[in-house]
């Protein structure tokens, strides 16, 4: 199944006091760019085929894959001056790499790969700047089994604010962290059909429009999700991720988790 990732915003929440301009999908978490992770939770449910939705900082994002080291990033053997890589990260992924305009929203650039997708009865999307350990294969049989238009990934709020409870004097009778409230955000993730083109307008919104346009139709599913997801939206919430991934405490990568079973 092809992955559409959305790789052209300008991320202006993620710039640091010194005016970092590296694009959100190439910033660090651990060693390998915050895309790399997202790519390679797709490949590890056999979803390689990717369609890059480029704008702000195209040719940085193209520049690292073009330039990635298989050696620098994987074991390997050399022998008589060959390398023998143990690992691979991405040798078998096909990569599709579409200019998909510097202030297009979400909306209009997928309307610019559909092209890439035509035939595909079902496809993926996803922002690209979020990791979970969400069971993406119990998800897609969800929507398929259904015979809805388009799934979503649903989470609890991960905001720090607090929702206030207040009557009409002022007086406050309660104070909880938003997440303790049974209410369900957008989380990222997105099984989607081809009907959903015909429900997003020139320069349109896939949420805003597409998805908004089947809520209470039948025809779109969420997908409730109480595990880790963390959004990679700010510095601070990538500094976090950064964090937890240099303490070794890193539930998005489920194909280590994998690893680690097979050899228990």
């Amino acid at each position: 199944m092809k992955v559409v990732l959305f790789c052209g915003g300008y991320g202006m929440r993620m710039r640091t006091a010194e005016g970092d301009l590296v694009p959100k999908p190439l910033q660090m978490v651990g060693p390998r760019p915050l895309l790399w992770h997202v790519m390679r939770y797709y490949a590890h449910y056999g979803h390689k085929e990717f369609i890059l939705c480029l704008g702000y900082g195209q040719a940085m994002v193209k520049d690292f894959f073009l330039n990635y080291r298989e050696m620098e990033s994987n074991d390997f053997v050399m022998r008589a001056g060959e390398i023998e890589l143990l690992d691979s990260d991405m040798s078998d992924w096909t990569i599709t790499f579409v200019d998909t305009g510097l202030e297009s929203p979400i909306g209009e650039r997928l309307r610019r790969v559909r092209k890439y997708v035509e035939g595909d009865e079902y496809f993926l999307a996803n922002y690209a700047d979020v990791l979970t350990d969400a069971p993406l294969d119990t998800m897609v049989d969800r929507l398929q089994t259904s015979g809805a238009a388009a799934s979503m990934l649903i989470v609890p709020p991960q905001s720090s604010f607090h929702c206030v409870d207040v009557s009409s004097a002022g007086d406050i009778k309660e104070i909880a962290p938003i997440a303790k409230f049974p209410i369900w955000v957008n989380g990222g993730y997105f099984v989607l059909t081809q009907e959903v083109f015909d429900l997003i307008p020139e320069n349109g919104d896939l949420v805003g429009d597409a998805c908004m346009a089947l809520a209470g139709t039948g025809r779109l599913l969420g997908y409730q999700h109480d595990g880790f997801w963390k959004p990679a939206d700010t510095f601070k919430e990538r500094a976090e991720l950064d964090a937890d991934y240099n303490a070794g405490n890193r539930p998005w990568m489920v194909w280590e988790q994998s690893v680690s079973r097979r050899s228990a």
